[in-house]
């Protein structure tokens, strides 16, 4: 059986004046080296969930575990073992990219990460003497990432880690993160974007109105909220749905493959977007 390195109870936050709460009875678990996503519309109880994961907020009911100890009996040696990476960047403006790493994996007891490494590895080598008030969004949300990294977490925790990316940049990011999750890191990824859900997690957890909606892989979801069959685009005739059953006796569309007139096609698979409004719509 996995190691679980996340264990969630019946988790329940309410603040101070809130008419509701914002995390109602919320239970899940995450496996050492597992890419676990964690997805919802704003407001839901994600990021509060995260608050309560990274010890931000101590005002929490419920059973919460991380690292085979109770997240209570967690003390300052907590912070030497995850690696935390919020949407909004964080560094010292004045510094240069390579000296915030260097500043950052100095309050760290343990092995760090080489700050040329990292910076490397998040495509930012050339921008490695510029100070962090010089670089873009784009570059600060990657030195995050690297910042996130540097003492070798064996959990980490990320939010939107693609934002302000471009594609190829964005295929890169991932790739780092695959490959620490490959190494045994365990991440906790908080996300708007589907598509880096879909390609980055191996599951997938709902959330609605605090609560936990579904669970499951990516394409777990894809299948169960998508419908059998293709879709064809004929020439000049424009999309043509098919069913599975009747491919084999489908004697025109044979003749229009061979004829070179079915331009495209593809299944009827849902996409993450299409399973996050149907949750959605269904839970509220």
């Amino acid at each position: 059986m996995a190691e679980q390195v996340v264990t969630v109870e019946n988790l329940h936050v309410r603040y101070r004046g809130a008419d509701r709460p914002a995390v109602e009875g919320m239970s899940f678990s995450v496996t050492r080296g597992e890419v676990f996503g964690f997805l919802g519309p704003s407001g839901a109880g994600k990021s509060t969930t995260q608050r309560v994961l990274t010890r931000l907020l101590r005002r929490y009911e419920g059973e919460v575990g991380v690292l085979g100890r109770p997240l209570r009996d967690w003390g300052a040696e907590y912070f030497e073992r995850v690696g935390v990476g919020f949407e909004l960047p964080a560094g010292f403006g004045k510094l240069t990219a390579r000296e915030n790493l260097s500043a950052f994996a100095s309050l760290y007891r343990g092995p760090v990460e080489d700050p040329d490494a990292l910076l490397e590895r998040v495509d930012l080598a050339d921008a490695a003497n510029r100070r962090v008030t010089d670089l873009s969004k784009g570059m600060r949300m990657r030195l995050n990432l690297a910042r996130a990294l540097v003492n070798r977490p064996e959990l980490l925790f990320l939010d939107e880690p693609t934002s302000g990316q471009d594609p190829v940049r964005s295929a890169r990011l991932r790739d780092v993160i695959r490959e620490a999750a490959e190494g045994g890191c365990t991440v906790f990824l908080t996300t708007h974007d589907m598509a880096t859900a879909d390609l980055l997690c191996d599951r997938v957890a709902f959330v609605v109105r605090g609560r936990i909606a579904a669970v499951d892989t990516p394409r777990g979801f894809r299948l169960r909220h998508g419908s059998p069959g293709l879709v064809a685009e004929i020439r000049g005739q424009g999309p043509r749905e098919l069913s599975v059953e009747s491919l084999a006796d489908d004697t025109e569309l044979l003749e229009l493959l061979r004829a070179g007139e079915v331009e495209t096609l593809h299944t009827r698979e849902a996409s993450l977007d299409d399973v996050f409004a149907a949750v959605t719509r269904e839970t509220l």
